[in-house]
């Protein structure tokens, strides 16, 4: 019937989320997991997938057929076909094998952790170096899986071909013109990376303190940066709502200007594929003079986001990527107060500023220590000027802070507090 094909395509995807989980070592194994497996949901929701079936799997020994036990495997297979589930996510890393086994097995579509993340990617990055960072992602990821494994399903959805069937390049695609694209994105990657280098060497010129928001995805970084700019970015109650980076001005109570950069969340278990290509993003942040590592201070796993997020900057560091002080200019943020009844209900937290994002409560505070952590990162210097330079005198009112100022008949003496760079650059161009 000719109406046949278009009710198959309207039909929403029904998917399953399977989590095996091996830490029962943890004291809250059972709440670790529920909010691990709760993460996974939300990341399949996230691209529309409708989940019907969830299981928490332990897991004792890994399998290399198929990661989980004989058992669990046969088990999930009668309540997904029960469900009529045709994508089933499996949240670790699977092996080509095992994610074949799995497909046979239980007669539907299977993707890893990986394979998720990655298509979620290539669904939202919007600028030409969001899709440039996803496709080199994914064909990185894509490479040791040019095996005959989905042969048997149809193509339903775009994408890069996870959720979608064969895709255009798997099986019959060629290894070396996979390698050939491969080495092409990177060239392409590094002229969008040396244009952003020079955007910043513009921003070094006419210099402005930079924040840069980090945080676990959905920790609500794109409220808090349109309430802090004005802006319209894209925010959602979403996981991976942002992929692209997207800067600001901001004025801070003090006049002084700054440039706030907002960037992709972090995850736990980010596929490695992607810290890679995601380099140029997180930049950002490695430039930054203040980073801003907002949390969501009211969800269930707040300490392990914290946790993972802490573990990528670590990285970072032991890459040379970022300096070994950022610590000392990561300002905490404790976001989404008004969930658990307003700021004052968030347990102090040493230096960290709790604000919620929403409603705007706490967000002056989180001003007055922006504006504090950068005053505290300038220098003081005292310059004599003549009266007739009026333009010097205008510079360091422009990009410093003046704190005294006496006026003579010879000179103008100015005490005025700079960053670095500015301080550099006056005494370079008097």
């Amino acid at each position: 019937m000719p109406t046949q094909p278009s009710d198959v395509t309207a039909r929403p995807t029904r998917a399953a989320v399977i989590l095996p989980w091996e830490r029962p070592e943890r004291a809250d194994a059972h709440r670790a997991a529920e909010a691990r497996l709760a993460e996974a949901v939300g990341l399949a929701a996230s691209i529309g997938l409708v989940v019907v079936h969830t299981a928490i799997l332990p897991l004792r020994t890994r399998r290399s057929s198929s990661l989980l036990g004989e058992g669990q495997v046969a088990m999930q297979g009668d309540a997904m076909r029960a469900e009529e589930v045709t994508v089933a996510i499996v949240d670790a890393a699977l092996s080509p094998v095992q994610q074949r086994n799995l497909e046979r097995d239980w007669g539907c579509k299977v993707i890893d952790r990986t394979g998720l993340i990655l298509d979620i990617f290539g669904e939202r990055a919007r600028t030409r170096e969001g899709s440039l960072q996803v496709e080199l992602a994914h064909l990185d990821y894509q490479r040791s899986r040019l095996v005959r494994s989905w042969t048997h399903l149809e193509r339903q959805r775009g994408g890069f071909g996870f959720l979608g069937g064969p895709g255009e390049t798997q099986i019959e695609a060629d290894r070396r013109l996979i390698t050939d694209r491969i080495v092409r994105l990177k060239k392409d990657l590094e002229q969008v990376r040396r244009t952003r280098g020079l955007h910043r060497s513009a921003r070094t010129r006419v210099p402005f303190p930079v924040v840069a928001l980090v945080g676990y995805t959905n920790a609500g970084k794109s409220t808090l940066f349109n309430e802090l700019t004005g802006a319209t970015v894209h925010a959602q109650d979403q996981l991976f709502a942002t992929l692209d980076p997207t800067m600001r001005g901001l004025r801070l109570a003090s006049g002084r200007r700054a440039i706030l950069s907002d960037t992709v969340g972090f995850i736990s278990e980010l596929p490695t594929e992607l810290v890679a290509a995601f380099r140029a993003t997180l930049e950002e942040v490695a430039e930054a003079d203040v980073i801003l590592h907002v949390r969501d201070v009211a969800h269930p796993d707040t300490t392990a986001q914290r946790i993972d997020v802490i573990a990528v900057l670590e990285g970072m560091e032991k890459e040379g990527t970022i300096d070994m002080d950022w610590r000392s200019r990561t300002i905490e943020v404790l976001n989404k107060a008004d969930l658990l009844g307003g700021v004052a209900n968030v347990p102090p937290r040493g230096d960290a500023v709790p604000i919620s994002a929403v409603t705007g409560e706490g967000v002056p505070a989180l001003l007055a220590a922006i504006d504090a952590r950068i005053a505290a990162g300038m220098e003081q210097a005292e310059y004599d000027i003549a009266p007739d330079d009026g333009a010097s005198i205008a510079w360091l009112y422009q990009h410093g802070e003046v704190l005294e100022r006496a006026d003579g008949d010879e000179w103008v003496h100015v005490r005025v507090r700079l960053l670095p760079a500015d301080r550099a650059r006056f005494e370079h161009r008097s």
